[in-house]
């Protein structure tokens, strides 16, 4: 009888040899977010999301058959003493690809971690006991897959046993609910513990209770920036539990202070209302610090009375510039203090456009085949009986003769209408899409006429028509996919550092892995709140395996000396032990104050 390869290792007497441990990370690269098959697959989810999320709200089933404790207790520690100090580490939109995610997850997984300022000042951080993942915790889309490959795996190569497991709480955003939530429901709300983390929550929304008064809530808006009933309920009942001294920590995935003023017309006020209501109504306290992520980039705002807003996306996703949105003000007296990176090299950074094409090679592809549409119907038109290269006019006279550019025509403004931002409002957007438009429209007559001239030439060799049409639909495809991309790329630029449009797709279109971020908070004896602002100018871009269990799976490669280590952003922000400031009745919007809401809360609530 024959002995298989695959069975020799269980013959007796013979061992199996382990398999070579792999010298490259599992990891995956950053999403390609102007790949048409990315692009195509993240719409139709969130589509699907948006329509079936209206109709079947998962945190209503969950209210129901989730209980879930008002609160988790970290105010003491396993044995019930109070606890004198506690660390806390906070990252957001993270997930993304394998060389920012894993810098980030690294370095927060360390047992301890030294900064340095910009005045050289040094700061010893002990790693957290509680990790809060503050919304978008996988791109582009959610799925079971993805979370294991982009968030599950980094986060465990990174401890790799090099401390306690942290407890784990997370905040969805809106890429989290692109399957309805049920991706992150099964990792995060079921109790499931990993090699990276312990998990506890059991619904979408939480509350913890922190030492010396200390209070955070993470909240869920759903997709459609909506605060379900039963949400209210249950942050009505923890604020019950809350004294008239007790100070909160408000997290929501997205900064309704950039986004209702930003967005106006795209209905984010109702985002902005929502916290207001949270405030008022709910807690009857104001929020001392609130911390947002859903831009991936650094940013904080501070009041006179010292109550902070902190936007920390740089968990791993591409970086958003820091030059839009413009608001450097916000209401209630909020000034910006701080960005990273700075707004001068976001403007910089943005200029990266102009190189679009190269970056962004499928989408190449795709406006090589739409200029192929529009072109090679009137450059066959054109090559049938010439004896010489045509006349610009002639090219335009045969465009309009076929019926077939006419329509792909057609459809490139409805697209670039489409694609356009409105935030300017819809006027803005149909004329910026139309010359948008009109713009690739011009340049693939040219590049038809172009074509036919260097085909007119060719046409004594090429007798055989079929060889003179493909080869003009190979220079149109090739022509289109090398200025396609590039016509896009100026218009993004323009758009951004010109008429502050566009700041979500002229940066996703750089997939830039640098200027990343996280939090860490701590709550020491005094009851005072320190929050660590941590960045990383440059993200590795090589690893190695470690050398021992003292070290991370893997660890930076010392030949990638471009990389650079974690630093802070700025000074700690310092937030002393004061009473927490009385809700404000203030005039807004209508919005959910008409949900069916008991006025009084219970438990004697402030």
């Amino acid at each position: 009888m024959a002995v298989r390869a695959s069975d020799v290792s269980r013959l007796p007497g013979r061992r199996a040899e382990p398999a070579p441990e792999p010298q490259t990370p599992p990891g995956r690269k950053m999403v390609s977010w102007f790949d048409p098959a990315v692009l195509a697959k993240s719409g139709m989810k969130a589509l699907l999301s948006g329509t079936f999320g209206r109709q079947a709200d998962r945190r209503l089933l969950d209210a129901v058959s989730r209980p879930q404790p008002l609160c988790f207790d970290y105010s003491v520690d396993d044995t019930g003493h109070p606890r004198d100090e506690l660390w806390l580490d906070y990252v957001s939109d993270l997930g993304d690809g394998w060389d920012s995610t894993y810098a980030v997850a690294s370095t927060v997984m360390a047992p301890e971690l030294e900064l340095t300022d910009e005045s050289g000042t040094r700061h010893v951080t002990r790693g957290g006991d509680v990790l809060v993942f503050g919304g978008d915790e996988v791109y582009p889309t959610a799925s079971v897959d993805e979370y294991q490959a982009r968030t599950v795996v980094p986060y465990e190569d990174a401890l790799n046993k090099r401390r306690h497991r942290p407890h784990l709480f997370a905040v969805p955003g809106n890429h989290d609910w692109y399957d309805g939530l049920v991706s992150f429901t099964r990792l995060f709300c079921q109790g499931r513990r990993s090699n990276g983390w312990r998990t506890r929550q059991q619904r979408s929304y939480f509350a913890l209770r922190l030492p010396h008064g200390w209070w955070l809530l993470g909240t869920d808006m759903q997709l459609e920036s909506d605060l379900d009933a039963p949400q209210v309920e249950f942050f009505q009942k923890v604020a019950g539990q809350m004294r008239a001294t007790d100070r909160v920590i408000l997290c929501n995935a997205e900064p309704a202070w950039v986004k209702q003023q930003v967005m106006p017309r795209a209905g984010r006020g109702f985002l902005d209302h929502n916290i207001d209501f949270l405030e008022q109504k709910v807690l009857g306290k104001k929020v001392s610090v609130f911390l947002a992520g859903d831009l991936h980039h650094y940013r904080r705002h501070e009041s006179a009375d010292g109550r902070q807003k902190i936007i920390a996306g740089g968990g791993g996703a591409f970086l958003h510039p820091t030059h839009l949105p413009k608001v450097d003000q916000s209401p209630g007296g909020f000034v910006q203090k701080a960005s990273y990176p700075p707004q001068k090299t976001s403007q910089w950074l943005a200029w990266r456009n102009l190189l679009f094409t190269a970056l962004n090679p499928w989408f190449g592809v795709f406006m090589g085949a739409v200029y192929t549409l529009l072109g090679w119907g009137i450059a066959a038109n054109l090559n049938e009986g010439a004896v010489g290269a045509p006349s610009f006019r002639e090219v335009i006279n045969a465009a309009v003769q076929s019926t077939g550019s006419l329509v792909m025509g057609a459809g490139v403004v409805l697209g670039t209408v489409a694609f356009a931002d409105h935030r300017r409002g819809p006027l803005w957007k149909k004329t910026a899409g139309v010359v948008h438009g009109l713009v690739h429209l011009a340049v693939a007559l040219l590049l038809t006429w172009g074509v036919s001239a260097i085909a007119a030439p060719l046409a004594a060799e090429l007798q055989w028509s079929l060889r003179r049409d493909f080869l003009s639909g190979l220079l149109l495809f090739g022509g289109g996919a090398l200025v396609g991309p590039l016509v896009v790329g100026v218009y993004l630029l323009l758009s951004l550092n010109v008429f502050s449009c566009h700041p979500n797709e002229a940066f996703s279109s750089l997939s830039i892995p640098d200027w990343k971020n996280f939090l860490r908070l701590h709550f020491d004896a005094d009851g005072q709140l320190t929050v660590y602002p941590v960045g990383f100018r440059r993200v590795p871009r090589r690893w190695k395996r470690g050398s021992g269990p003292e070290q991370p799976v893997w660890v930076p490669d010392p030949t990638d000396t471009r990389a650079t280590p974690p630093r802070l952003i700025e000074p700690p922000v310092v937030i002393g032990r004061t009473k927490a400031l009385p809700g404000k009745q203030e005039t807004g919007p209508p919005g959910p104050t008409d949900m069916m809401v008991d006025e009084h809360l219970p438990g004697g609530a402030v």
